[in-house]
């Protein structure tokens, strides 16, 4: 059975919930993973009422055990696996906690190697697979009172790239999506209501998944480490 594993699935209309939808779409066995069951449980509902097939599963993403035990469970059929867990983490570096800056360098960048390094310990003896990293504006600029998610998603950047030219001679596919801008989803709709009525300048939710199958599925010899998605109204 060929299987997928997405981390950082949260509400319906969020980026990690619809990757499940659509690579289950693919015929891909999807593990579901992430901290909220009522969540996880609702995808794997809707996934299964379409004819595919998911599996929820909590995990914390900064949690060897969790991490360690949710590619166990995905069996030797793994193809698939997408780290997209990380939420922004605002804030002035002289005001800032040191558990705050830690938090969000544990999330971002720690669980990605946790992540990144189950996929390849899994993927390496078969010689194949695909390992794909959810990036942001922030894997690639520094910008004021955004200092712990910079360093953290910029951290991560540089752990896919390395690991990419790592494991390509083992036919692992490492890839890196920068999403420039807000998305076009749940979590921007509920903290900012009047996002509604600037629909051009959000990114659209199945525009970036579609960045994603596209990874997945380029040929051996013509791989990309980076896909970037913008609105056209995102200046950059």
């Amino acid at each position: 059975m060929r299987t997928a594993i997405v981390i950082g699935v949260g509400p319906d209309q969020g980026l990690g919930a619809q990757l499940c939808k659509r690579f289950a779409a693919e015929g891909l066995h999807v593990l579901v993973a992430g901290r909220t069951q009522s969540a996880l449980d609702a995808v794997v509902a809707d996934i299964e009422a379409a004819g595919g097939r998911a599996t929820a599963a909590i995990a914390d993403a900064t949690s060897e055990k969790d991490i360690v035990a949710l590619f166990d469970r995905a069996g030797s059929g793994l193809e698939l696996a997408i780290y997209n867990a990380g939420n922004n983490t605002p804030g002035r570096i002289i005001d800032m906690e040191a558990g705050y800056f830690e938090q969000s360098w544990r999330v971002v960048c720690f669980g990605g190697f946790l992540f990144g390094r189950e996929a390849v310990r899994r993927m390496v003896p078969k010689g194949a697979g695909t390992l794909l990293f959810t990036g942001a504006s922030a894997s690639l600029r520094g910008r004021s009172g955004y200092g712990a998610f910079n360093s953290s998603k910029a951290g991560l950047r540089t752990l896919a790239q390395a690991m990419a030219k790592e494991y390509a001679a083992d036919g692992i596919h490492v890839g890196h999506v920068v999403v420039d801008g807000a998305i076009g989803g749940e979590k921007i709709r509920k903290r900012f209501p009047d996002a509604a009525g600037r629909e051009e300048r959000l990114i659209s939710i199945e525009g970036i998944v579609d960045g994603f199958v596209f990874l997945y599925k380029q040929p051996r010899r013509a791989w990309s480490f980076e896909l970037d998605v913008r609105t056209s109204n995102e200046t950059w």
